[in-house]
């Protein structure tokens, strides 16, 4: 057998000698031509605009680009802020050179650009730059904040340093209330996150949102349990005894925000009614919640609109956040995606005041803060009629316009026949109301309406351009009383209405040309103006 092999093996060997001098053509050289193009240069990390977030204020970062020319790549430097990083100038191949392992190890916070020179052995260079960012590690603004999503172009948790899940297809807006960008939600889609380290006895949960009413219910955050009670349809899941589920639902052409908190033994619901409604045209809106051991509330632009007491909230097994939707683990009644628009979500592992929201809610709308406590509307009509805290215009009707003077500032508003502003009151109807204004009169007309804050008058269908309800809100007016003008109060109670009419002591003559300040308060027992 050993013979037979290596004769077999001679036979090939002669075969094959014989077969590259007989069989097959002599490899020949091929001109590859004119070297006509420069080389193209591809960064793949970092990109334009990329923001890098960790929590050293000294990192490393590794490039990853690619080089291609027509002929032959002949060199290739890589710089970092101006600053070699790695120069190449062989190659395994020559037209098309990936590169992905080299590592700069000092990279501070700020502003950096990254560059990529290459040449091609005709001496024909590209150089192509991205500009990107290095943040500095996010230092949480509040007491107990576990976490903090801007939305401003990616869905990432600044304190826990962790992108969120994407299910489905969600997106941003283009804008932000506040930054550049903001959520926007889509069809089937939604974000997830693991709840390690973001359960305690308190909870809160902040955030800016803009509702879409189409689809008229959905899931805005839920941390809740899997229902292995439904394991036979695990795409009805409803299980409420533990964690929370916040979401909206249509209440009359509006959107009523509901929280249903599980503690344990049973389930807990807070649901504010008609105060807890919004407007499906009612813009960027302020919604809070906060759950401790004995109580939950719910907030709208700061105020109350649904609170109780329960024994507080029980964790078992909720493992999972979902954020605009109910999915996975609220989805019997219809809560799924919701396609509105969110913004600043933050949550705590604590209990925030009213004030402490009131504050967030101020800083974030434009970093207006009032002077005064408890201020919570301001319009100094310098040149135009935005409302500082919120930074929304009023709507104006008819052409009121501006005076061109001042008692402060520069400018003030300047009435005109048949011209006023409106303005919503999310947020306004407290249980305790003020108002100050510097006012200059003019007597003509010799009666009207300064501050009204009232319901329609459904009762006076028939007649839509004759209003006067008056069971509800209040109407400061004046009117000719004398030689001058008499200002007076309309404060409804509920059931019926109260006047308070100072007579002369409330009277301006209509002659009066100088500014006059102008302030009314009312209580749950009292009022007074002066």
């Amino acid at each position: 057998m050993k013979t037979i092999r290596y004769i077999l093996a001679s036979f090939l060997v002669v075969m094959f000698l014989y077969g590259c001098d007989q069989g097959i053509d002599g490899i020949t050289q091929v001109d590859p031509g004119a070297d006509a193009s420069a080389p193209q240069v591809t960064i793949n990390f970092p990109l334009e605009g990329t923001t890098i977030k960790v929590l050293e204020a000294i990192t490393s970062i590794t490039v990853d680009f690619e080089v291609t020319d027509d002929i032959e790549v002949a060199k290739i430097d890589a710089l970092l802020d101006g600053k070699n990083i790695g120069s190449l100038n062989s190659f395994k191949d020559y037209r098309r050179v990936l590169i992905d392992d080299i590592t700069y190890d000092n990279l501070a916070d700020g502003d950096h650009q990254f560059t990529v020179n290459a040449t091609d052995i005709d001496g024909k260079t590209t150089s192509v730059t991205v500009n990107f960012i290095k943040e500095p590690a996010y230092v949480p603004l509040y007491a107990g904040e576990i976490l903090y999503m801007p939305f401003n172009g990616d869905n990432f948790d600044l304190v826990g340093l962790r992108p969120a899940t994407k299910v489905g297809s969600p997106g941003f807006l283009g804008e932000g209330f506040v930054g550049l960008d903001a959520y926007a939600g889509a069809a089937d889609s939604h974000l997830e996150l693991a709840t390690e380290n973001m359960l305690s006895d308190e909870f809160s949960a902040v955030f800016w949102y803009k509702v879409n009413a189409d689809p008229n219910r959905a899931g805005i955050l839920v941390i809740g349990p899997p229902d292995t009670e439904r394991v036979g349809f695990p795409e009805t899941q409803n299980l409420r005894t533990s964690g929370f589920r916040f979401f909206r639902e249509d209440a009359g052409g509006e959107q009523r925000f509901k929280l249903n908190v599980g503690r344990g033994d049973g389930e807990s619901w807070f649901d504010g009614g008609d105060a807890a409604d919004i407007p499906a045209d009612a813009g960027w809106t302020h919604i809070a919640f906060t759950i401790t051991q004995s109580r939950a509330t719910v907030y709208i632009n700061g105020e109350i609109v649904s609170q109780g007491d329960f024994t507080g909230v029980d964790w078992t097994d909720c493992d999972l956040l979902s954020i605009m939707s109910g999915a996975p683990r609220f989805t019997q009644w219809g809560h799924l995606s919701d396609l509105s628009n969110m913004d600043e979500l933050r949550m705590f592992n604590r209990e925030l005041s009213q004030g402490e929201i009131q504050n967030i809610m101020t800083t974030e709308a434009g970093g207006f803060v009032g002077t005064f406590e408890g201020e919570m509307f301001y319009m100094p009509f310098e040149g135009d009629n935005t409302e500082m805290f919120k930074d929304i215009e009023a709507t104006a009707v008819g052409t009121p316009s501006f005076a061109g003077e001042s008692a402060a500032g520069s400018d003030a508003y300047a009435g005109a026949a048949d011209s006023y502003l409106t303005f919503p009151t999310n947020g306004l109807t407290t249980e305790e109301f003020s108002a100050t204004m510097w006012y200059k009169l003019n007597a003509d007309p010799d009666r009207a309406g300064i501050l009204v804050m009232g319901p329609p008058d459904t009762e006076r269908a028939e007649y839509p351009d004759i209003q006067n309800l008056r069971t509800n809100g209040f109407r400061f007016f004046r009117e000719a009383g004398g030689d001058g003008q008499v200002f007076k109060l309309n404060v409804g109670n509920g059931t019926g209405d109260s006047w308070f009419d100072g007579g002369a002591t409330a009277s301006i003559p209509s002659d009066t040309t100088d500014w006059v300040h102008l302030a009314f308060t009312i209580s749950s027992t009292e009022w007074s103006s002066i």
